[in-house]
């Protein structure tokens, strides 16, 4: 099977020049050769990047005991909708946290899970087989019953890899253009897009701001992550959407330290400045507009519940703990250096936020 480098090269063979959009979808999401294609790759000591999830099950367990508050008045059947879940792994820990310490609600809930992907499905089903049949997997919303979702809606570091196009600010022409990707010299390279490309949306920034920014500025947009999380507001007929991920609003895009934008490629968790290098075998991210994905929700008739770091909601559910009528079963000294991860404001707690929204 051809490799990603060589699927790249023949799309520019074919166009002379790609978004930097598709070069992310080929090099993340190519069947069998793609980076999150690869069981070897991802989250973890023996990956290239950590996450919450690889820090231990103690924050899918936090998770679960907080939508098992949001869900206990709920009807049932009543649903849990996980978008994003790699390997299972998290599903795994709110499933089993739920049957030892709320069996009631895990005995009337459906855990459903969004996955286009047949290679990481094969990977959840393998590591949910002890609740296969209380698991069931959707391709797209599309597919999702008619009556929608009753319960949760989230999804933990997904949108970060959803493809991003970036874009370069021209101060004499006062205007945006695109980067594209080409081939030189037997490796990728920078190419503006050609004239006639597909448009995709550009910033619009106030007048003052426009005036005062540096000529090659470089910005990124992912119109995809708002029609998703649109797609995903619709679906739920009662309940929450809730992601969590590293971000930004619209407004923190555009400082001095952003100039370079914010896309970055992980390698054996080193920070790697070529994100046109090893497509396939590195990582690829970038900031997510939340100031998109909130207005997208409300647009849709949500209210907006928490939006706030993760430490910040973390600690938030460890008050609803320490102060609620059921206490939290068996906390360990093993839990308290997980929470120091989780929120500690140079790990993970100050980089990754947390968008909350609701239908009642």
């Amino acid at each position: 099977m051809p490799t990603v480098t060589e699927l790249i090269q023949e799309e520019i063979a074919r166009h002379e020049v790609i978004s930097f959009a598709r070069f992310m979808t080929l090099a993340l999401y190519t069947p069998v050769v793609g980076y999150y294609e690869q069981p070897a790759a991802g989250p973890g000591r023996a990956g290239d990047f950590y996450t919450s999830v690889s820090v231990g099950s103690f924050f899918g367990e936090l998770l679960a005991f907080e939508f098992s508050g949001w869900l206990a008045e709920r009807p049932v059947p009543c649903q849990i909708v996980e978008a994003g879940a790699h390997d299972g792994r998290l599903a795994a820990d709110i499933l089993g946290w739920l049957d030892r310490h709320r069996p009631g609600l895990a005995a009337g809930l459906e855990y459903w899970i969004i996955e286009p992907s047949p290679t990481r499905r094969a990977w959840q089903e393998a590591g949910l087989a002890p609740w296969a049949g209380r698991v069931r997997w959707w391709t797209d919303w599309s597919e999702l019953p008619a009556e929608g979702v009753s319960g949760v809606i989230f999804s933990n570091e997904l949108m970060d890899a959803f493809p991003v196009h970036r874009l370069v600010w021209s101060a004499a022409a006062g205007a945006w253009a695109e980067w594209g990707v080409g081939w030189s010299e037997d490796r990728f390279v920078w190419r503006p897009m050609p004239p006639g490309s597909p448009g995709v949306p550009h910033p619009v920034l106030p007048s003052e701001l426009q005036a005062v920014l540096p000529d090659g500025f470089t910005t990124e947009v992912r119109p995809t992550a708002p029609e998703w999380w649109s797609r995903a507001a619709h679906a739920l007929r009662a309940g929450r959407l809730l992601t969590l991920d590293y971000g930004l609003t619209r407004e923190e895009f555009f400082t001095p330290g952003r100039a370079r934008g914010t896309a970055r490629a992980y390698y054996h968790h080193r920070l790697v400045t070529d994100l046109l290098d090893r497509p396939g075998d590195q990582d690829l991210t970038a900031q997510v507009d939340f100031s998109a994905l909130r207005e997208a929700g409300e647009a849709a008739g949500l209210r907006t519940t928490e939006w706030q770091t993760q430490a910040q909601f973390l600690t938030g559910i460890l008050r609803h703990i320490l102060t609620g009528e059921k206490s939290f079963p068996r906390w360990t000294a093993a839990h308290n250096r997980q929470f120091q991860a989780l929120t500690h404001p140079e790990h993970l707690g100050r980089a990754f936020r947390v968008l909350g929204q609701s239908r009642p």
